[in-house]
């Protein structure tokens, strides 16, 4: 059985009842309800029920925490991200479902890298991931059917070295990673075309964050790409550029007002050259060792700001609050206000705040990442300058 609405055994649908009935707590926050949405977790599971449910809490705290609800609205991402990320939304496939384009070649992956944070990008992710689960959702209530997933085109002509930059492929993962953990079911397919000689060096460097059943859904097309394209999307639905009749309305083949072909960013856009900050002091961190660092905060609503850089390498930082006076606590029994992440601070210095909801010692903490993509850092240390 398929494990979808229509298709369930009678033992999927016992399990979808309980699964149901274990997350009654967190159906709100949900941003859907129905019996479709919460099967996608359980497929995404094998119909564990309890791996489902861990996946799903996950979920939920992954909204909060990155206010995903107001997304849309309330975020806005820098300039440079808006006009070199490339990529959009054009049209759909003959299943009703969005078509999104990811148009490799014109990524310029250090200039970006330089321009922005990599928290910005993980951000822009999940706005666009957003902006396609309502796109689904319009579609469903338009054709009267449950559309849940999208057809990606993954166009990897100009595919080369400055792609598989390590810094690159190590955001590249991580957005992966988000994408699996907080949008399971959310590709239908995706067409690999134009793939140069080069491409399994760099589907091999990035596999492993994609699951198995992710993996079974990318289809790499051969010289027919446009014909294969034409059988999932009618004509009128496709850019002329990829083989379909669909043009802006001055006449674009490439449809540009919909699909960014992005460019190398200009040197004015890196953040390194054009920040000055004057640190307060250079710390060097040893593998396996933290920076700590305590701030009273009398009052809620104060502001708890931080600006820092890195010195060859990404660090990780989190902020997080004490939950006992007059004793030390491990980092894993405070409560947690920033989750940890990794942060390229060797190219973006770090410069941000957070309104503390409450008042309290609120710990910040530097600490140096031992593994990174499978592999471990040469240096056995990294130096971090904080203000």
């Amino acid at each position: 059985m398929s494990g979808r609405i229509g298709d369930l055994s009678p033992k999927q649908a016992e399990i979808l009842a309980e699964f149901r009935e274990r997350i009654q707590d967190i159906l709100p926050s949900l941003p859907a309800q129905h019996d479709h949405y919460l099967l996608r977790w359980l497929r995404a599971r094998s119909f564990n029920v309890h791996k489902a449910e861990s996946m799903i809490r996950k979920h939920v705290v992954f909204r909060e925490q990155m206010k995903v609800d107001t997304i849309l609205s309330d975020w806005k991402p820098p300039e440079v991200i808006e006009k070199y990320v490339s990529g959009g939304m054009c049209g759909y496939d003959r299943e009703g479902s969005p078509v999104w384009y990811d148009v490799i070649g014109p990524l310029d992956p250090k200039g970006l890298l330089m321009s922005a944070t990599k928290q910005d990008f993980l951000k822009t992710k999940i706005q666009n991931t957003e902006m396609l689960r309502q796109e689904c959702q319009k579609q469903s209530e338009k054709l009267g059917k449950y559309i849940e997933s999208i057809t990606l085109i993954y166009d990897c002509e100009g595919l080369g070295l400055k792609h598989i930059w390590k810094p690159a492929i190590e955001t590249y993962g991580e957005i992966l990673t988000m994408f699996e953990d907080n949008y399971p079911e959310g590709l239908k397919r995706v067409f690999l075309i134009k793939a140069p000689k080069m491409f399994p060096v760099a589907y091999n460097l990035i596999k492993h964050f994609l699951c198995e059943e992710t993996r079974r859904k990318i289809i790499v097309l051969g010289s027919n790409w446009q014909e294969v394209l034409r059988e999932h999307i009618d004509p009128d639905q496709l850019p002329v550029v990829y083989g379909g009749t669909l043009t802006d309305p001055d006449g674009d083949p490439h449809c540009r007002t919909m699909i960014n072909f992005g460019g190398t960013v200009p040197k004015s856009y890196y953040v390194q050259d054009s920040v000055k900050v004057q640190y307060n002091k250079s710390v060097t961190i040893s593998r396996g060792s933290v920076i700590q660092l305590e701030f009273d905060v009398p009052a809620a609503s104060s502001l708890l700001r931080w600006q820092f850089a890195s010195d060859g390498a990404d660090i990780g930082f989190g902020v997080y609050k004490r939950t006992k006076e007059g004793s030390q606590q491990k980092i894993a029994d405070m409560q947690q206000v920033l989750p940890s992440e990794r942060y390229n601070a060797h190219l973006v210095p770090e410069d941000s705040c957070l309104t503390c909801p409450e008042p309290g010692v609120y710990v910040k903490f530097w600490f140096k990442l031992s593994l990174i993509s499978g592999q471990r850092y040469n240096s056995e240390c990294l130096t971090v300058i904080i203000q």
